[in-house]
């Protein structure tokens, strides 16, 4: 039996979490870990006996309590949002990766049922180079059993806030073996409950993951549970089919009930996970290259379906339709709505009217028209990312003051600007120098003037340049440390072209610089757009091919940047990025 030694690590907002770690039984330490998280309900402890059933001493061994669970603090069951529990997944293998000396790639991870939907869901959304991915009776659609379970919770969630819902589910109907009933039944760490926001929010998070599993590339191992009593296996299978990973594996256990690694015969669960973490290890990890997806992938055929015109009397053509009629009518009374029908919704302008974020238009009707305008789920997301752009900003000239240097930005497609200089008016410091542009006069106009507003001038200037030439970008004066480019690269399809942009950021910045990036790597409106907004390029469709997270990523990483943080909104839409210049 391998002793588990007890750690604390701080996440992402201060909050500091338990974790067992087991260290290798060998004499030597290879520098190999595996990460388990746990079942929902459950903690840690539970899963001494898969570590010493595995066998793989000479890994190191690693397994959280979750928030709310076991050991670590906050309410039972509960978690800020299922979002937070997925960044804490992020945190936590940074902190083994960091404190124990341990590459990403030198990781497998294993996670059962909610941990196996956390752990699919950090592999869409933060896109870790980890070497493998085990997941085991993922909850991805829990059955509740009572109809129309999952919209009355949503609506009395709406209505009266957050609370606490008991599991109905008994220890005998997770599995055969006795000991772990007894054991599960007298486990006073065992959690009982499990919050609404968290039940929702894992119900939407796996939506959104089984639907795009084309975005998930690493190796992946799923194990199903025949008799499972908790969760379907419908979405199992759809997302195992799915998978854009160049290698994959799916096992069905007959007979088994939901707890796969606790049952009576787990014997045949835990050699399948084993013989394929050695397997992945043996052998160097996959070659897999996104740099060419915009030529040849999902999003590319995607982005052509989106082109395509609908049939006009289809169901779908007639509502798209009526929605341009309306916006072109009546929904000129929005102010936002009329930026957008001028400017183009995705235009500088149009996102510093988002950022505003204060309705306004003719008469009542017009501001009601625009409340509803700025309400929609996509500029919700643009809004959180404003606030991820100032948390990234702030965290990178944290980093430059540790070294003794002075800030210096450069932003190639800022717009007006707005963002950034809210950005510096936060800092504890004032930079060095400030650099926005942007391809259109009327922002650099509007630049201007907000710098000269927030008396910069002796600091900052706006001026006009392409972001995509590369000459250009990596002439850059004064050269920058922290360089940002925020709503820029999701709305052009053509990988070369970024590609151009980021060599040119890579002259431009010096060993040891920054770089911020955003990203657009799903949206639940993608067709929406496509179908009833214009672009700012010559008032045509807003087509936009999205640009999953791993693609995204190794763009950053061909020109010389790695990727040392990210954030992500709730519904899992826009990403921010900070990366390091090697």
């Amino acid at each position: 039996m391998r002793v588990a030694q007890e750690k604390q690590f701080t996440t992402h907002d201060g909050s500091t979490l338990f974790y067992r770690y087991w260290p290798p039984a060998g004499p030597e330490n290879p520098g190999r870990a595996v990460v388990l998280f746990h079942r929902g309900h459950e903690h840690s402890g539970r899963l001494q006996h898969v570590v010493d059933e595995l066998g793989l001493d000479d890994f190191a061994m690693f397994a959280w309590d979750a928030r709310g669970h076991g050991l670590s603090p906050g309410a039972r069951g509960d978690s800020p949002g299922f979002a937070a529990l997925v960044k804490d997944v992020d945190h936590f293998v940074r902190h083994i990766s960091d404190r124990y000396a341990i590459a990403s790639s030198h990781i497998a991870v294993i996670g059962q049922s909610v941990g196996a939907v956390l752990a699919a869901t950090w592999a869409h959304d933060y896109a870790p180079q980890v070497r493998c991915l085990v997941l085991t009776a993922p909850a991805f659609k829990v059955k509740l059993y009572v109809p129309l379970a999952r919209p009355g919770l949503a609506l009395m969630h709406r209505w009266f806030g957050n609370f606490f819902i008991t599991s109905y589910v008994k220890a005998k109907f997770l599995t055969h073996d006795p000991q772990r009933v007894r054991s599960y039944d007298d486990d006073p760490l065992v959690t009982r409950a499990i919050s609404a926001r968290v039940l929702l929010g894992l119900y939407d998070a796996a939506d959104r993951v089984v639907s795009d599993a084309a975005a998930i590339r690493l190796p992946v191992q799923l194990l199903i549970s025949e008799k499972d009593w908790v969760v379907h296996r419908a979405p199992q299978d759809r997302f195992f089919e799915g998978l854009g990973s160049p290698v994959k594996e799916r096992h069905l256990l007959p007979g088994f009930l939901h707890d796969t690694l606790g049952e009576r015969d787990r014997k045949l669960a835990i050699d399948k996970i084993r013989a394929f973490i050695e397997r992945m290890f043996r052998n160097p990890p996959p070659v897999d290259s996104l740099l060419q997806a915009h030529r040849d992938g999902y999003t590319r055929d995607e982005e052509i379906r989106l082109g395509r015109p609908l049939p006009p009397f289809s169901p779908s053509g007639l509502n798209f339709a009526l929605t341009r009629l309306a916006m072109r009518t009546l929904g000129r009374l929005s102010d936002g709505i009329r930026i957008g029908l001028t400017t183009g919704f995705d235009s500088g302008s149009s996102l510093d009217y988002v950022y505003l974020n204060q309705a306004c238009g003719r008469l009542l009707v017009g501001k009601l028209i625009d409340r509803g305008y700025l309400d929609s789920i996509g500029w919700r997301g643009v809004r959180v990312r404003r606030t991820h752009l100032l948390r990234g900003i702030a965290v990178a000239a944290e980093k430059l003051r540790g070294k003794g240097q002075t800030l210096r930005i450069a932003d190639l497609a800022a717009g007006p600007g707005r963002y950034v200089l809210d950005a510096v008016a936060q800092l504890p410091e004032r930079p060095q120098s400030i650099v926005l542009r942007d391809f259109s006069e009327l922002n650099v106009r509007r630049g201007q003037a907000l710098i000269a507003a927030r008396e910069l001038t002796a600091v900052a200037r706006c001026e006009a340049a392409d972001a995509f030439d590369e000459a250009a970008v990596a002439a850059l004066a004064p050269r920058p440390n922290l360089a940002i480019v925020s709503g820029l690269y999701e709305l052009f399809p053509d990988n070369e072209l970024v590609g151009r942009s980021l060599r040119g950021l890579a002259r431009a910045v010096d060993s040891g610089g920054y770089l911020i990036y955003t990203g657009q790597p799903w949206h639940p409106q993608i067709e929406l757009i496509a179908r009833t907004l214009t672009s700012h390029r010559g008032h045509q469709p807003w087509i936009m091919r999205r640009r999953t997270q791993a693609e995204l990523d190794e763009l950053v990483r061909s020109a010389g940047f790695s990727k040392i943080e990210q954030w992500i909104d709730d519904w899992g839409m826009f990403t921010v990025s900070l990366a390091r210049r090697n």
